[in-house]
């Protein structure tokens, strides 16, 4: 199925024994690999373009999940920033396998429903989704599922803006076990997180980032006393979880 409309596509093999690398795992060659990911793409690119329309602004992000190699994230310019709307990759073999399916290689993917509906309804902050506010809830009571909705946005309490930056471990950091981190510690506090600089020291080449991390209450302002709590409980344990070395 998947050499079916490649020139002398009867000669290609999807599996060898080969070495891992950044883009196929060890068990596939290289033509299989290339063609599953351009299917894998092709198909998510149509999906987005048929529930938002032609003309979408789209850009794949390598990245890393535990079941999939190589992975990718799907981004979508939305408010002239790039948001991320999904993530996929080639299945782990092993895993192919385990189903029974050994003379078959796929790919997978998840969505993320909250950042599909952000984009359609033009909605600015993915924590309105869990508000109980009437300002926004009334918003989506219409009588016909298919009836166009745009978000009416209402007004905000004021932001309280830290900023955190540490240097990164010689190995095995991943940016976003850094973004998960300060989810769970900040919860609904955390509006964003942006990676603002990178330097790298020209003695040592170790490498520093620096983030911006945004809090605001949806129901109320917030205090820089009370959010120093939280951001300094994000330093502990970035420090402990990700092996950094903290700048603050």
């Amino acid at each position: 199925e998947l050499f079916a409309s490649i020139k002398d596509g009867e000669s290609l093999q999807l599996f060898e024994q080969s070495s891992r690398s950044a883009c196929k795992q060890e068990t596939h060659t290289m033509e299989a690999m290339k063609l599953v990911e351009f299917d894998l793409k092709q198909t998510l690119t149509r999906l987005v373009s048929h529930i938002f329309g032609d003309g979408l602004d789209i850009r794949w992000v390598d990245c890393y999940f535990p079941f999939t190699h190589p992975s990718f994230e799907m981004e979508i310019n939305f408010h002239g920033e790039w948001l991320e709307v999904l993530g996929c990759g080639v299945m782990e073999q092993q895993l192919v396998n385990s189903a029974g399916a050994h003379d078959r290689i796929g790919w997978a993917f998840g969505l993320g429903l909250e950042r599909l509906a952000m984009i359609l309804y033009d909605i600015p902050d993915i924590r309105l989704f869990w508000s109980e506010d009437e300002r926004f809830l009334k918003q989506f009571r219409v009588s016909d599922i298919n009836q166009h909705v745009k978000f009416q946005p209402f007004s905000k309490y004021p932001a309280v803006i830290n900023d955190i930056s540490f240097w990164l471990p010689s190995e095995n950091y991943i940016e976003n076990d850094f973004y998960d981190l300060v989810r769970t510690i900040g919860g609904d506090l955390v509006e964003r997180v942006d990676l603002i600089d990178k330097f790298k020291h020209p003695k040592t080449h170790k490498t520093s980032h620096c983030y911006r991390i945004t809090y605001r209450h949806m129901e109320r302002t917030l205090s820089q006393r009370e959010v120093r709590h939280v951001h300094q409980a994000v330093q502990e344990a970035t420090v402990q979880l990700l092996g950094v070395e903290g700048r603050f």
